[in-house]
Parts: structure tokens; sequence; C-alpha cells
């Protein structure tokens, strides 16, 4: 599975002009309504595509791709078409370009990694410095599992957000 950032707004247009679904036929063969603003299909060398706009507003996509006859020029031509239309269906349904979800993604992963390194940082102090009260480790606690929990549910925002009190906390 993968997750791509959406642009603000663009979820409730592509809802408002019929959903997820309508717009993949424009780029697929065989598209399914799965209802809730999600869809599952196929096009050429992708043999099962599935795709929602997940309660953070993200895109999530789970696609088998098999691979072409490497020696068959038509197969050839057609799988780069096939890729060609799904990099237009991601820009559609993002709203941003190959470039634009490369950072997005990495922003991401930062904000997941920043929050893994405020736990560690915590932890670390904690079991080196005894003069931090018990009215902060508790504090620290309550944030450390409000950070895991937020990881576990893919919201590294919040995690982030978190992790940056975590830190101010400790400071």
């Amino acid at each position: 599975m993968e997750r791509f950032d959406v642009k603000r707004g663009l979820v409730k247009q592509v809802t408002s002009q019929g959903g997820l679904a309508v717009l993949a036929r424009d780029y697929f063969d065989a598209v399914e309504d799965a209802g809730n603003n999600s869809f599952t299909g196929s096009h050429d060398i992708m043999t099962s595509i599935s795709a929602e706009y997940n309660e953070h507003g993200a895109l999530v996509v789970d696609v088998t791709n098999v691979p072409p006859d490497f020696d068959d020029e038509e197969a050839m031509r057609s799988a780069m078409e096939a890729r060609r239309k799904w990099t237009s269906f991601l820009d559609a349904a993002t709203g941003y370009n190959s470039k634009q979800r490369g950072d997005k993604a990495k922003e991401w992963a930062k904000k997941a990694s920043k929050a893994k390194s405020a736990i560690s940082a915590f932890t670390a102090l904690h079991v080196t410095s005894k003069n931090t009260s018990s009215e902060v480790t508790a504090q620290a606690e309550s944030m450390i599992e409000e950070i895991e929990s937020a990881l576990e549910q893919g919201d590294n925002t919040k995690a982030a957000g978190r992790a940056e009190k975590l830190g101010k906390l400790l400071e």
C-alpha cells in the first residue's frame, strides 16, 4: 500500500464530481465503485488497483503489477502507456505532480522520524537523569502514548506535533 498527500479541498471537489471511481474511469478500463470515495479495478499490466481517500484526506492505493514481455515491442508500448495513465491518475487524484508527491512523502516520513526521535530522547534523558520530577515524567509518558497511538493510526502530523510538545516539556 502506498499513501499520497492530497491538496487541500481536492477530496471535496472529486466527491462533488461523482467520487474517486468516476475520476478513475477517465484513466482505467475496469473500474468498480467500492463506495466511500473508493474503487477497485484493473488496467493492462496493473491487474489489481484499489484506491480510497482515507479519513485523514490522503489517497491510499494498492496496485499489483505484472511485468510485460520485454521482448515484445507492442507489450512494452502498452506497459508504458499504462504507467503514463497511472501517473496522470495520481496527478489528478492528488493535485500534485510526481516531484511534489515525492517531496510530500519525504515530509511525511520526516514527521514520523521526528516523533520517534522525541520518544528516544525522552527515554535516554529519563534513564540518565534522576532529576526529572514524577509529574513531568507522567506528562511525558502520557504524551509518548499519544505519539505512539498517532503513529499506529498513520497520523504522522499529530505525532510530530505531540513530539514537539514533548521536546518543550523536557527543556
